[in-house]
């Protein structure tokens, strides 16, 4: 991870932890903030909307919905656009035909299954 210059005001990470470069960076990258502003949270799990979205922010990528067929995913949510692009780009598709299931919690052969196939596109 590259070291940045990042001032966060976190008060629940851990001063030389495994983690707390890498918060550095995907906050300062702008793939991620916190749960509210003193907090990360840490050892919360993830939904697949929030990985998409941190996967969307990372390709700093934009999409234009034009046919939305998930009935759980709402015009308007921070993860709307995240989860076309997943989609389209083949990083992950619904549950169903017409569900995402954007608040399901994701394992962790979930998430390296949407990594990898994001890295491979």
């Amino acid at each position: 991870c590259p070291k940045v210059n990042y001032f966060m005001k976190f008060t629940d990470l851990k001063s030389g932890a495994y983690y707390t470069e890498t918060v550095r960076w995907a906050v300062a990258s702008g793939i991620t903030n916190g749960v509210d502003e003193k907090h990360f949270n840490p050892d919360a799990t993830c939904t697949r909307a929030q990985i998409v979205s941190f996967l969307y922010r990372y390709a700093k990528a934009n999409v234009k919905v034009t046919d939305n067929p998930f009935a759980d995913v709402k015009a308007g949510t921070y993860y709307y656009d995240a989860v076309f692009w997943a989609v389209v780009n083949g990083v992950t598709g619904g549950k169903t035909e017409t569900t995402f299931v954007p608040a399901e919690t994701c394992n962790r052969a979930q998430v390296v299954s949407f990594l990898y196939r994001y890295m491979v596109k």
